[in-house]
């Protein structure tokens, strides 16, 4: 057992700190360090630290680990970490630059103790998607009711405890920003143990649990935003470290950055980001927080350019800011909305900034105005604007004596009365507001009035205080209904706010983790939503549905989750934007067999500018399977009415017919005739099970469409289902 847990280390390593503090070179420090090992290696009897339950669930490895079996002859680091946790995600970089210089075969091993903050992140598949989230390669141990944690006397997130390769505990390193002592400590450690001969070089079972997963055309969406035309969406493609421009079909105009991370400026195609966040459009021009280079990025896209606007590229610790953008460090920024300065002359002269590194909010000047109580700012300026720096939970009148905890999310309500900021205060599991006359912060809904207290979270609709939400990390503002939406995330749910009455009731999503389209909004399921924008008209509202890595389609008039946004390749899309069709490329599309059944529908009432979803359903005779080497496919045809394909996706692949194909098409905003026919059809390729023969079969569904009025209307679902025979 451990004696006293880490309190046991803390009077030896403490008399080394002070002695290091005084140490001038390198090799002074190094000594000093392994004088310390020689003394603690001595002890009579080992700070010892607990064998970890059998039964404990682990990530990224073959199976369980044994702290002193398998890992014995290793020096061991434990991170202790919640994945929601801020200060933790800044301890990954320094994490992998340490197994980047020493593997497992040099005799170091990296352990993540995940030890829940809150119930949603007790639950494996959540901490699985949390691992691949941020690229976590060592394994990683679910110790859900936090036994270890106990055992150790750990307070708080993130802890490192570097262990000996007895199991003997050796140092603590409490809080994020110590890695020169985690470098110095481990490479020490390694050394002086190799020297007794007591480092084993054998291989440790890893099985990275990202290995196993399919590729997806969206990976960990965090926020999503839509333009003032309604037209177009902007999508942080999270985890493939991209922007991605859609248009609200689906199909992608821009692909920006990606799908590995880095820091650069420039084209589209060179351009890199890390793990990008919040994202706001205007015109042809978009911000992004691009929060694990912790920097602000803008995408101009008539230039199809991408340069960098405020930050330096490594984290920031200054609380303050007042230097021009690029100069300025700032500290990972979750979102970013615009507003207007008191004493500009033009709307949307401020970029607000969610600095959820440093608890704060911040303003970058996009031109020389004023801020609410301040003085004259010059054009690019980035600086606090509340927010004391301290994670908390407190309101106050005074901006930079308020206090907010992990802000994510942001949204403008600009018009009067409401005239404020409203903050998703993820940590603290509130929403908050800041007036933009004065800069006062203010309780909207959930937490607690003791400001200290970050632990004050549930799932209860009501109003104010009596309201609770669980590390919420999106919100957007409804200008038509003059209402809140907020992305209520460890509930997996859509949360709506009356701010008038401070009331909050569930929109949508069971509160169970999961994935239900096609549904009235009490039974669709998401998995911790991250974003969520609603389009002017206030008609759709679109939910990045981070771990399901979906878009959402949510329709606010019919209380109906019509579909998941299917994200298209352009390269599918054989029909530019604005261009005549080209005859060349239809007469290319593949031509069904005779026996094809032609099968009418009815005729569908649209709208210019309505989307309708194809859903097709397709069934092989029994005992077949498609033939993966033949090209199967889905096209769309409209003869003598080609005006309706302009800026489509013509075709699309067919590889899987155990699931429906969802076919987005979109009509122009302008129609040419009052009617129209569209043909869908399909050409498969499969085989029979126990035969060598190869068929080809086909289908054609005929769609009447009748033009009518100019309301859009909600987004038509037409199902197209046939089940094919043998002849």
């Amino acid at each position: 057992m451990a004696a006293g847990g880490l309190a046991g280390l803390l009077p030896a390593q403490t008399q080394l700190e002070y002695a290091l503090l005084d140490a001038d070179t390198a090799q002074e420090k190094e000594n000093l360090v392994y004088q310390y090992l020689k003394k603690m290696d001595s002890r009579e009897r080992d700070l010892t630290v607990p064998e970890l339950g059998g039964d404990l669930q682990w990530l990224n490895t073959e199976g369980p680990i044994s702290l002193h079996k398998d890992l014995c002859g290793k020096v061991v680091v434990l991170d202790f970490f919640t994945y929601c946790c801020i200060n933790c995600l800044h301890l990954l970089p320094d994490l992998h630059a340490l197994e980047h210089q020493y593997s497992d075969k040099d005799g170091l091993v990296i352990v993540g103790v995940h030890s829940a903050k809150f119930p949603n992140e007790k639950v494996l598949d959540n901490i699985k998607s949390a691992v691949l989230r941020y690229n976590i390669v060592h394994p990683v141990v679910n110790d859900a009711d936090a036994t270890l944690w106990h055992e150790l006397e750990v307070s708080c997130w993130p802890t490192l405890v570097i262990l000996g390769p007895r199991g003997n505990m050796l140092f603590s390193l409490v809080g994020e920003g110590h890695r020169e002592k985690l470098f110095l400590f481990t490479s020490i450690t390694l050394k002086f143990y190799k020297e007794k001969g007591q480092i084993k070089d054998n291989n440790i079972g890893i099985k990275l649990y990202r290995d196993s997963l399919p590729p997806s055309p969206l990976l960990f969406p965090g926020k999503v935003t839509v333009d003032d035309s309604g037209e177009r969406l902007v999508i942080a493609d999270t985890g493939h470290h991209r922007i991605l421009v859609t248009r609200k079909n689906g199909q992608i105009l821009h692909t920006i950055g990606g799908p590995n991370s880095g820091r650069r400026d420039g084209g589209f195609s060179e351009a890199a980001f890390n793990s990008p966040q919040g994202i706001a459009i205007k015109n042809n021009v978009i911000y992004v927080a691009d929060t694990e280079n912790h920097l602000i990025r803008k995408i101009d896209l008539e230039l199809q350019m991408v340069t960098t606007v405020a930050g330096i590229g490594v984290q920031g610790v200054d609380k303050e800011g007042g230097a021009k953008g690029e100069e300025q460090p700032i500290s990972s920024p979750w979102d970013v909305v615009f507003g207007s300065s008191v004493s500009g002359t033009q709307e949307d002269d401020v970029l607000w900034i969610a600095m959820a590194g440093i608890h704060q909010i911040w303003a970058l000047m996009l031109e020389g105005g004023k801020l609410p109580k301040g003085s004259d700012l010059k054009k690019g300026v980035c600086l606090r604007f509340a927010g004391s720096g301290n994670e908390e939970n407190r309101n106050n009148a005074y901006p930079h004596k308020a206090g907010f905890a992990q802000p994510s999310g942001l949204a403008l309500a600009a018009e009067e009365p409401w005239s404020c900021l409203f903050v998703a205060d993820s940590e603290s599991s509130t929403v908050r507001t800041i007036s933009l006359k004065d800069g006062a912060v203010k309780h909207l809904v959930g937490g607690e009035r003791d400001p200290l207290n970050l632990f004050a979270f549930g799932d209860v609709d009501g109003a104010g205080i009596n309201a609770k939400l669980q590390h919420p990390l999106g919100v957007t503002w409804d200008k038509k209904r003059k209402l809140l939406y907020v992305a209520d995330s460890y509930n997996h749910k859509i949360k709506v706010v009356d701010p008038k009455m401070k009331n909050c009731a569930t929109l949508a999503g069971t509160g169970e983790a999961g994935n239900v389209v096609g549904s009235s909004f009490t039974q669709s399921a998401f998995n911790e939503p991250g974003g969520l924008c609603v389009e002017g008209n206030g008609h759709l509202m679109y939910v990045a549905d981070t771990n399901n890595h979906q878009i959402k389609v949510l329709d606010l008039e019919t209380k109906i989750l019509s579909m998941a946004l299917p994200v298209l390749k352009p390269e599918a899309c054989d029909v530019p934007d604005n261009l005549p069709v080209q005859k060349d490329k239809i007469v290319n599309l593949p031509r069904l067999p005779k026996s094809a059944p032609n099968i009418q529908l009815p005729p569908l009432a649209v709208a210019p500018g309505q989307t309708i979803q194809f859903l097709l359903k397709l069934t092989l005779p029994p005992d077949s399977k498609l033939n993966e080497e033949a090209p199967s496919a889905w096209f769309i045809t409209a003869e003598d009415n080609t005006w309706l394909l302009q800026g489509q996706c013509l075709t699309g692949e067919i590889k899987d017919v155990s699931c429906q194909i969802v076919i987005p098409f979109q009509l122009p905003g302008s129609c040419v005739s009052a009617e129209a026919t569209l043909a869908i059809k399909a050409c498969l390729y499969y085989c029979s099970k126990g035969s060598s023969a190869c068929m080809m079969a086909g289908v054609s569904f005929s769609q009447p469409l009748q033009v009518t009025g100019t309301d859009q209307g909600s987004s038509a679902q037409v199902e197209l289902m046939h089940t094919f025979v043998t002849n």
